[in-house]
């Protein structure tokens, strides 16, 4: 058990795997700022009722999490 630990601690991850898991994090914040900005704020020109921007903007923050859930259990797999 021990020598398992040990060799998946100093087992290094591939560049590529790397870089996927810190675009997948940006782009979680960038869901979630969206929806916050779409919710919270006026700085979309959008032409949508309040409560179309309340719900889109939830329908982001929801894939957001969905993508960064997705992301923490495909790292785990590995």
């Amino acid at each position: 058990m021990a020598s398992y630990r040990r060799q998946r601690y100093h087992s290094q991850k591939s560049l590529n795997g790397r870089f996927l898991f810190v675009l997948g994090i940006a782009f979680f914040l960038i869901y979630v700022s969206l929806g916050y900005i779409l919710i919270f704020t006026d700085y979309f020109p959008l032409n949508i009722s309040a409560n179309g921007r309340l719900m889109f903007g939830i329908l982001l923050m929801v894939y957001g999490v969905f993508r960064f859930i997705r992301l923490w259990q495909s790292r785990n797999d590995r």
